[in-house]
């Protein structure tokens, strides 16, 4: 039986980027999902749940072509249980930066792989530490543009980077797709890279 073709159920540059990085080939795939949390959700179910959606709604789109495998992955950042997704607007954007400044706050990023017959998923947690941030600052990365579509407001690979004090945890699972789950997910589902 030939490999699976492997679907990104992301339109996230950042995500493409990683699986190039460790030589994954893939094909894009758009799709809309509800991100909406659910009613006592735990941040950890949340991106659990929103990755598998992904990856199973994906596969709902392409019917039973096989063979295929997609890929689906979610990125949440979470500051004393709130859960930060990607900022609304500005006012939205400057309020999380300045909730980050000074603080440790948690990156939680799921990845899931779903074939017509099975799933799994995988979450990768992950601490940052900001330093304290101005007023002035915010304002300047914001109005840089970079943040606005990213969870928590910012990318730890870009200009924030100079915002970090401290990483524990996995850098890719903060860019938004955490490769050592990411790689031991595809082993399991035979596919090569």
């Amino acid at each position: 039986m030939p490999a699976p073709h492997l679907y990104l159920a992301s339109a996230s540059p950042r995500r493409r980027e990683l699986l190039r990085q460790i030589g994954v080939r893939y094909r894009l795939l758009r799709l809309a999902v509800d991100e909406t949390p659910l009613a006592e959700e735990s941040p950890h179910a949340y991106v659990a749940r929103l990755a598998l959606l992904k990856a199973r709604s994906g596969c709902a789109r392409l019917g039973r072509r096989l063979p295929a495998l997609v890929l689906g992955a979610d990125t949440a950042v979470v500051v004393e249980g709130a859960i930060f997704g990607k900022p609304r607007d500005r006012a939205d954007g400057l309020a999380m930066l300045a909730r980050l400044s000074g603080c440790e706050h948690q990156v939680l990023s799921a990845v899931a792989l779903a074939t017509p017959e099975r799933d799994a998923v995988r979450v990768q947690d992950s601490r940052v530490r900001f330093r304290a941030l101005t007023p002035a600052e915010c304002l300047a990365y914001w109005d840089s543009g970079e943040p606005q579509d990213k969870a928590g407001g910012y990318g730890i690979q870009g200009r924030a980077a100079a915002f970090i004090v401290e990483l524990q945890g996995s850098y890719s699972g903060v860019m938004g797709l955490p490769l050592f789950e990411t790689a031991e997910l595809l082993r399991e589902f035979g596919v090569h890279y």
